[in-house]
């Protein structure tokens, strides 16, 4: 606003200076300098980027890229939902195991069928097991959790299998048509290891199990052991 002030008051004097011109002799030095015209202040005035025909330019807005923010944050998204998914999945399955484990019972029968012979003396000796008939084939099982020490040919069993429980005891399972298992392997409570058989001596099919106290220790009724964990002939 004070530029334009100026700029007109030059004006003014200028149509002044003009007219003193005037009434001086033609060609006679007055004295008297003359000040600007209005086209100088005009000149001024668009140089200073005031009124004039020079137009004020204004600074340019670039757009956001949304549309790349925007995909970068839905993949984020759906990578994040993708690891909950996969997290929860583990989850699931690692409690659906621990159900079962918890449900899977910790001793089982070795073998359906009908107890023919109990623990204890017999015909003059004494009978270190029990014995369970059923038809040859009958599936026997692991009674406990373990690892299996010995499978094939014994003395008086024809074929046995031997299995280190967990607690310490051994079970021995005798007279089998076959067994499935090797030594070092490891079985659960319940899962199949051999066929009921009639081999070794034996007077007809049936499964011979024995208990013992650790590997070689002393034999224990297995009937008891059985019923200490809810099993019963």
């Amino acid at each position: 606003m004070v530029v334009a002030a100026v700029a007109a008051g030059a004006f003014a004097a200028a149509t002044a200076g003009q007219t003193i011109d005037n009434t001086t002799s033609n060609g006679t030095d007055s004295g008297v300098t003359p000040l600007a015209s209005s086209h100088d202040a005009e000149e001024a005035e668009q140089s200073l980027g005031m009124g004039g025909g020079t137009p004020v330019v204004a600074p340019e807005v670039l757009p956001a890229d949304t549309d790349s923010d925007a995909s970068n944050e839905a993949e984020q998204l759906a990578a994040s939902h993708e690891v909950t998914q996969e997290r929860l999945e583990r989850e699931r399955e690692a409690a659906r195991r621990a159900a079962e484990e918890a449900a899977r019972p910790s001793v089982v029968k070795p073998a359906e069928g009908t107890l023919t012979s109990a623990f204890g003396a017999r015909w003059g000796s004494s009978h270190n097991g029990i014995d369970i008939a059923a038809p040859i084939g009958s599936p026997i099982h692991a009674a406990a959790d373990g690892t299996v020490i010995e499978a094939g040919p014994a003395s008086g069993f024809g074929l046995w299998v031997r299995i280190q429980h967990d607690d310490g005891h051994v079970s021995v399972y005798g007279h089998m048509n076959s067994y499935s298992v090797a030594p070092g392997q490891r079985v659960e409570a319940g899962q199949q290891i051999a066929e009921v058989g009639n081999r070794g001596q034996s007077t007809g099919p049936h499964l011979h199990f024995e208990v013992w106290q650790g590997d070689g220790g002393a034999k224990l009724d297995p009937l008891t052991w059985l019923a200490q964990h809810g099993i019963h002939y």
